[in-house]
Protein backbone atom coordinates (compact mmCIF):
# COMPACT_ATOMS: atom_id res chain seq x y z
CA UNK A 1 0.00 0.00 0.00
CA UNK A 2 1.53 3.51 -0.93
CA UNK A 3 2.64 5.53 1.97
CA UNK A 4 2.40 9.36 1.79
CA UNK A 5 4.67 11.91 3.77
CA UNK A 6 4.56 15.11 4.12
CA UNK A 7 6.80 18.54 4.72
CA UNK A 8 5.25 21.51 5.48
CA UNK A 9 7.76 24.34 5.71
CA UNK A 10 6.13 28.35 7.19
CA UNK A 11 8.56 31.41 8.13
CA UNK A 12 6.96 34.64 9.06
CA UNK A 13 10.76 36.21 9.55
CA UNK A 14 13.39 35.10 9.33
CA UNK A 15 17.18 35.38 11.51
CA UNK A 16 18.28 39.27 10.97
CA UNK A 17 21.66 38.06 11.93
CA UNK A 18 22.13 35.66 8.68
CA UNK A 19 20.09 38.04 6.71
CA UNK A 20 22.04 41.68 7.37
CA UNK A 21 19.37 42.89 9.52
CA UNK A 22 16.25 42.13 7.48
CA UNK A 23 13.76 39.98 9.69
CA UNK A 24 11.69 39.65 6.30
CA UNK A 25 8.15 39.68 8.49
CA UNK A 26 5.15 38.09 7.15
CA UNK A 27 1.80 37.13 8.63
CA UNK A 28 0.14 34.22 6.92
CA UNK A 29 3.38 31.57 6.29
CA UNK A 30 2.82 29.52 9.45
CA UNK A 31 -0.87 29.37 8.91
CA UNK A 32 -0.63 28.57 5.53
CA UNK A 33 1.86 25.70 6.76
CA UNK A 34 -0.48 24.60 9.41
CA UNK A 35 -3.28 24.58 6.52
CA UNK A 36 -1.41 22.58 4.10
CA UNK A 37 -0.66 19.86 7.14
CA UNK A 38 -4.16 19.52 7.73
CA UNK A 39 -4.70 18.63 4.30
CA UNK A 40 -2.32 16.31 4.29
CA UNK A 41 -3.32 14.27 7.14
CA UNK A 42 -6.77 14.67 6.28
CA UNK A 43 -5.30 12.62 3.74
CA UNK A 44 -3.59 9.82 5.49
CA UNK A 45 0.21 11.79 5.08
CA UNK A 46 2.43 11.41 7.88
CA UNK A 47 3.16 15.13 8.33
CA UNK A 48 5.60 16.86 9.69
CA UNK A 49 5.54 21.08 9.85
CA UNK A 50 8.60 23.18 10.72
CA UNK A 51 7.76 27.10 11.21
CA UNK A 52 9.81 29.99 11.49
CA UNK A 53 12.75 29.28 13.89
CA UNK A 54 12.41 25.29 13.28
CA UNK A 55 12.53 25.95 9.31
CA UNK A 56 16.78 25.90 9.31
CA UNK A 57 18.79 24.82 6.27
CA UNK A 58 19.92 21.86 7.81
CA UNK A 59 16.26 21.02 9.51
CA UNK A 60 14.71 20.75 5.98
CA UNK A 61 17.56 18.94 3.93
CA UNK A 62 17.47 16.35 6.90
CA UNK A 63 13.82 16.09 6.60
CA UNK A 64 14.13 15.77 2.65
CA UNK A 65 16.57 13.16 3.16
CA UNK A 66 14.33 10.98 5.90
CA UNK A 67 11.85 10.94 3.22
CA UNK A 68 14.30 9.53 0.44
CA UNK A 69 15.51 7.04 3.23
CA UNK A 70 11.34 6.10 3.72
CA UNK A 71 9.85 5.95 0.53
CA UNK A 72 9.72 3.91 -2.37
CA UNK A 73 8.56 3.57 -5.94
CA UNK A 74 4.69 4.12 -5.77
CA UNK A 75 4.91 6.58 -2.35
CA UNK A 76 4.08 10.15 -2.67
CA UNK A 77 5.88 13.29 -1.05
CA UNK A 78 4.11 16.13 -0.39
CA UNK A 79 6.51 19.27 0.00
CA UNK A 80 4.90 22.48 0.11
CA UNK A 81 7.19 26.15 1.18
CA UNK A 82 5.36 29.33 2.66
CA UNK A 83 7.93 32.53 2.83
CA UNK A 84 9.72 34.45 1.14
CA UNK A 85 11.98 33.89 -2.48
CA UNK A 86 15.53 35.18 -2.56
CA UNK A 87 18.43 34.83 -5.50
CA UNK A 88 22.46 34.06 -5.42
CA UNK A 89 24.50 34.58 -8.82
CA UNK A 90 24.52 31.43 -10.24
CA UNK A 91 28.27 29.95 -10.38
CA UNK A 92 26.75 27.00 -12.74
CA UNK A 93 26.09 29.06 -15.56
CA UNK A 94 22.66 27.00 -15.76
CA UNK A 95 20.16 30.31 -15.49
CA UNK A 96 19.12 32.64 -18.29
CA UNK A 97 19.68 35.31 -16.15
CA UNK A 98 22.30 34.17 -13.86
CA UNK A 99 20.79 34.12 -10.92
CA UNK A 100 19.95 31.00 -8.71
CA UNK A 101 16.04 30.99 -7.01
CA UNK A 102 16.09 30.52 -3.46
CA UNK A 103 14.11 29.20 -0.34
CA UNK A 104 15.01 32.04 2.57
CA UNK A 105 14.93 29.59 5.50
CA UNK A 106 15.46 30.60 9.31
CA UNK A 107 19.18 30.84 9.50
CA UNK A 108 19.72 30.79 5.27
CA UNK A 109 18.62 30.75 1.60
CA UNK A 110 18.60 26.99 0.43
CA UNK A 111 19.19 27.54 -3.40
CA UNK A 112 17.02 25.62 -5.96
CA UNK A 113 20.13 23.50 -6.90
CA UNK A 114 20.13 22.19 -3.25
CA UNK A 115 16.38 21.52 -3.03
CA UNK A 116 16.76 19.28 -6.92
CA UNK A 117 19.86 17.30 -5.61
CA UNK A 118 17.99 16.45 -2.14
CA UNK A 119 15.10 15.41 -4.23
CA UNK A 120 17.35 13.62 -6.59
CA UNK A 121 18.42 10.86 -3.74
CA UNK A 122 14.47 9.89 -3.85
CA UNK A 123 13.73 6.69 -5.44
CA UNK A 124 12.36 6.07 -8.95
CA UNK A 125 9.03 5.91 -9.09
CA UNK A 126 8.13 8.32 -5.95
CA UNK A 127 5.53 10.65 -6.85
CA UNK A 128 6.51 14.70 -5.44
CA UNK A 129 4.21 17.51 -5.34
CA UNK A 130 5.73 20.48 -4.47
CA UNK A 131 3.19 23.86 -3.54
CA UNK A 132 5.86 26.89 -2.91
CA UNK A 133 3.69 30.14 -2.23
CA UNK A 134 6.90 32.40 -2.30
CA UNK A 135 8.21 34.56 -5.23
CA UNK A 136 11.50 35.02 -6.80
CA UNK A 137 12.07 38.43 -7.58
CA UNK A 138 15.05 38.72 -9.87
CA UNK A 139 15.75 42.28 -11.33
CA UNK A 140 15.68 45.30 -9.42
CA UNK A 141 13.15 46.46 -12.20
CA UNK A 142 10.31 44.03 -10.76
CA UNK A 143 10.70 45.09 -7.41
CA UNK A 144 10.37 49.25 -8.61
CA UNK A 145 7.66 48.00 -10.74
CA UNK A 146 5.47 46.32 -7.75
CA UNK A 147 6.55 48.94 -5.64
CA UNK A 148 4.89 51.87 -8.08
CA UNK A 149 1.83 49.68 -8.51
CA UNK A 150 1.37 49.19 -4.60
CA UNK A 151 1.09 52.88 -4.54
CA UNK A 152 -0.77 53.49 -7.65
CA UNK A 153 -4.28 54.57 -6.66
CA UNK A 154 -5.80 53.10 -10.01
CA UNK A 155 -4.26 49.64 -8.81
CA UNK A 156 -5.41 49.91 -5.36
CA UNK A 157 -8.69 50.71 -6.64
CA UNK A 158 -8.89 47.59 -8.96
CA UNK A 159 -6.91 44.84 -7.57
CA UNK A 160 -8.66 43.54 -4.65
CA UNK A 161 -6.83 41.37 -1.43
CA UNK A 162 -10.02 40.11 0.00
CA UNK A 163 -9.31 36.85 -0.58
CA UNK A 164 -6.35 36.75 1.87
CA UNK A 165 -8.23 38.71 4.03
CA UNK A 166 -5.04 41.46 3.78
CA UNK A 167 -5.37 45.08 5.67
CA UNK A 168 -3.14 48.15 4.81
CA UNK A 169 -0.52 48.17 1.55
CA UNK A 170 -0.01 45.04 -0.03
CA UNK A 171 2.94 42.60 1.09
CA UNK A 172 4.77 40.27 -1.17
CA UNK A 173 6.86 37.17 -0.47
CA UNK A 174 10.22 38.42 -2.03
CA UNK A 175 13.56 39.44 -0.41
CA UNK A 176 14.38 42.94 -1.50
CA UNK A 177 17.08 43.06 -3.80
CA UNK A 178 19.75 45.06 -1.69
CA UNK A 179 19.00 42.41 0.73
CA UNK A 180 19.79 40.02 -1.25
CA UNK A 181 22.62 41.69 -1.96
CA UNK A 182 24.17 42.56 1.43
CA UNK A 183 23.22 38.63 2.52
CA UNK A 184 25.34 37.06 -0.28
CA UNK A 185 28.31 39.24 0.21
CA UNK A 186 27.55 38.84 3.69
CA UNK A 187 28.26 35.28 3.43
CA UNK A 188 29.76 35.04 0.03
CA UNK A 189 32.02 31.72 1.09
CA UNK A 190 29.52 29.77 2.38
CA UNK A 191 27.21 30.37 -0.66
CA UNK A 192 29.73 29.90 -2.96
CA UNK A 193 30.94 26.85 -1.34
CA UNK A 194 27.36 25.52 -1.96
CA UNK A 195 27.07 26.05 -5.45
CA UNK A 196 30.58 24.45 -6.68
CA UNK A 197 29.83 21.32 -4.05
CA UNK A 198 26.76 20.96 -6.60
CA UNK A 199 27.00 19.23 -9.52
CA UNK A 200 25.45 20.93 -12.56
CA UNK A 201 22.05 20.20 -14.50
CA UNK A 202 20.47 18.87 -10.23
CA UNK A 203 16.86 18.98 -11.98
CA UNK A 204 18.22 16.54 -15.02
CA UNK A 205 19.32 13.76 -12.02
CA UNK A 206 16.14 14.03 -10.13
CA UNK A 207 14.56 10.23 -10.97
CA UNK A 208 11.00 10.58 -8.78
CA UNK A 209 8.03 12.38 -10.69
CA UNK A 210 8.32 16.20 -9.45
CA UNK A 211 5.40 18.15 -10.11
CA UNK A 212 5.41 21.98 -8.80
CA UNK A 213 2.74 24.44 -8.37
CA UNK A 214 3.99 27.57 -7.38
CA UNK A 215 2.74 31.10 -6.37
CA UNK A 216 3.15 33.12 -9.14
CA UNK A 217 5.45 33.06 -12.72
CA UNK A 218 9.06 34.37 -12.62
CA UNK A 219 8.27 37.85 -13.28
CA UNK A 220 5.49 37.90 -10.43
CA UNK A 221 5.11 38.38 -7.01
CA UNK A 222 3.59 36.14 -4.16
CA UNK A 223 0.99 38.09 -2.12
CA UNK A 224 0.60 37.46 1.83
CA UNK A 225 -2.33 38.45 3.95
CA UNK A 226 -3.07 38.43 7.49
CA UNK A 227 -4.83 34.64 6.79
CA UNK A 228 -3.37 32.90 4.02
CA UNK A 229 -0.83 34.02 0.90
CA UNK A 230 -3.01 35.02 -1.80
CA UNK A 231 -2.12 31.53 -3.70
CA UNK A 232 -2.90 29.30 -0.98
CA UNK A 233 -6.01 30.75 0.01
CA UNK A 234 -6.75 30.24 -3.47
CA UNK A 235 -5.73 26.69 -3.27
CA UNK A 236 -7.83 25.97 -0.05
CA UNK A 237 -11.25 27.54 -1.84
CA UNK A 238 -10.56 25.30 -4.84
CA UNK A 239 -9.74 22.40 -2.61
CA UNK A 240 -13.06 23.46 -0.42
CA UNK A 241 -12.34 20.90 2.16
CA UNK A 242 -11.83 18.00 0.05
CA UNK A 243 -15.24 18.01 -2.33
CA UNK A 244 -12.38 19.00 -5.52
CA UNK A 245 -11.99 16.08 -7.58
CA UNK A 246 -10.12 16.84 -11.08
CA UNK A 247 -6.62 16.30 -11.29
CA UNK A 248 -3.40 18.16 -10.99
CA UNK A 249 -3.87 20.25 -13.94
CA UNK A 250 -7.66 20.83 -13.39
CA UNK A 251 -6.94 21.90 -9.76
CA UNK A 252 -3.86 24.40 -11.15
CA UNK A 253 -6.57 25.99 -14.38
CA UNK A 254 -9.42 26.24 -11.37
CA UNK A 255 -6.72 28.25 -8.99
CA UNK A 256 -5.54 30.17 -11.92
CA UNK A 257 -9.42 31.11 -12.53
CA UNK A 258 -9.76 32.83 -9.08
CA UNK A 259 -6.43 34.69 -9.41
CA UNK A 260 -5.93 38.54 -10.22
CA UNK A 261 -4.24 39.06 -13.64
CA UNK A 262 -0.77 40.00 -12.18
CA UNK A 263 -0.31 36.63 -9.78
CA UNK A 264 -0.95 33.48 -12.09
CA UNK A 265 0.40 30.19 -10.41
CA UNK A 266 2.89 28.13 -12.23
CA UNK A 267 2.51 24.34 -13.18
CA UNK A 268 5.95 22.86 -13.90
CA UNK A 269 6.91 19.01 -14.23
CA UNK A 270 10.46 17.84 -12.95
CA UNK A 271 12.36 14.41 -13.12
CA UNK A 272 10.57 10.98 -14.40
CA UNK A 273 7.62 11.90 -16.37
CA UNK A 274 4.83 10.26 -14.75
CA UNK A 275 1.21 11.11 -16.58
CA UNK A 276 -0.86 8.99 -14.46
CA UNK A 277 0.33 11.56 -11.72
CA UNK A 278 -0.63 14.32 -12.89
CA UNK A 279 -4.30 12.75 -13.91
CA UNK A 280 -4.72 11.71 -9.97
CA UNK A 281 -6.67 13.63 -7.79
CA UNK A 282 -4.40 16.04 -5.39
CA UNK A 283 -3.09 15.10 -2.19
CA UNK A 284 -3.63 11.39 -3.49
CA UNK A 285 -1.55 8.65 -1.55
Amino acid sequence: MPKGLALNIGLNTVDPKHYQGWSGALNACEADARDMAAIARSRKFTARMLLTRQATRAAVLSAIGRAAKTLKRGDIFLLTYSGHGGHVPDLNDEEPDRQDETWCLFDGELIDDEIYTALGRLARGVRVLMLSDSCHSGTVARAMYYAARAASPEVAATRSYSSTGASGPPRFRSMPPDVALRTYRAHKAMYDRIQRSLKPNAQARVGAAVLLLSGCQDNQESADGDFNGLFTGTLLRVWKEGTFSGSHRDFHRAIVRLMPPDQTPNYFTVGAPDRTFERQRPFTV
